[in-house]
């Protein structure tokens, strides 16, 4: 467990420098102009917080945490206030959303999200991941309104040697569910995963195709754990919460999948995603590679923000 922890802070660590650049050169130009600890330093800390896309509902909760715990140990020293600073963060992720029990055998996995966040990319790491694992995965290709997003997925079952469930385009896609249900059955398998659609701009016709989906689980599969992860693209910052309220309008979403975090300054948006919605980050894509897709650990995510090197004692 302490070697994958490690792991993951190294892929953290790599993964988060645009976002480190951002929030920790910001936070650190603010202890830079003060030289002692006052009301003026904390304003600037939560508008570095909030310009870094940590959400401002957050960010206010965690300054003020902050003048509590200084006041409290009598903090003086700008490099305890900084580290009471990153302890405040990754306390605040892990209670907002408290890391998710692993995952339990057999389950169904509801895979939402908007086109182009990298969903199905994100099914294909998924499934690599529980093969590794030793688990029997069978994807079901029900996104067939595109059918780009069939012949991805189809890659990506023949490289994690999975099964694949598909049908032609424009399908109906709880049918698609229906034979993935009965292929998962006859192979024993572990995990099924079910790539959706993502016509978010017709609410009302993915909320019913959601619900026909999730009838055709609950009656060929009643005993199977059930997830519905969302997949968010970090790039897009504040918009990538936008897209999560208006999914958990539309269904019940148990974890949150947030893609392309190498590729962004907007890392801060875990902390905002996390205290604002109440829901787990459950996965991180932080690289192209299928070992790149890591499970959430907030400690080592809120470390990896501001240093470049795991300290020893954690």
């Amino acid at each position: 467990m302490e070697k994958e922890k490690k792991g993951f802070f190294k892929k953290i660590v790599g993964g988060l420098t645009k976002t480190r650049e951002n929030i920790a050169q910001s936070v650190e130009n603010v202890f830079k102009s003060f030289r002692k600890v006052d009301e003026e330093l904390f304003e600037e800390l939560e508008e570095a917080l909030i310009l870094a896309d940590c959400g401002a509902t957050a960010s206010l909760d965690i300054v003020e945490r902050l003048r509590q715990r200084v006041k409290k140990e009598k903090l003086q020293d700008a490099d305890e206030v900084k580290k009471a600073l990153v302890d405040i963060i990754a306390e605040t992720m892990e209670e907002a959303a408290p890391p998710a029990d692993e995952i339990p055998s057999p389950v169904v996995i509801l895979v939402i999200g908007v086109n182009g966040v990298g969903k199905t990319t994100s099914i294909g790491k998924l499934a690599s991941n529980f093969a590794e694992d030793g688990k029997q995965v069978v994807l079901a290709a029900a996104d067939t309104f595109r059918a780009a997003a069939i012949d991805q997925l189809e890659v990506w079952a023949n490289r994690a040697n999975c099964g694949l469930i598909k049908h032609q385009e424009n399908s109906d896609p709880a049918a698609v569910v229906f034979d993935a249900c009965a292929s998962a059955k006859a192979r024993n398998a572990n995990v099924l995963i079910v790539d959706t659609a993502g016509r978010l701009h017709n609410k009302k016709n993915l909320m019913e195709e959601l619900k026909k989906i999730s009838r055709v689980v609950d009656r060929e599969m009643p005993n199977a754990h059930r997830e519905t992860f969302l997949v968010l693209d970090a790039t897009t910052g504040q918009n990538a919460l936008s897209q999560a309220k208006t999914f958990m309008e539309i269904a019940d979403i148990t974890g949150i999948i947030l893609t392309k975090l190498d590729g962004t300054a907007k890392g801060g948006i875990v902390l905002s995603i996390a205290s604002e919605l109440k829901i787990p980050v459950r996965y991180i894509g932080v690289g192209e590679q299928v070992e790149d897709l890591q499970t959430f650990d907030a400690v080592s995510f809120a470390r990896g923000m501001f240093f470049e090197e795991e300290e020893e004692t954690q």
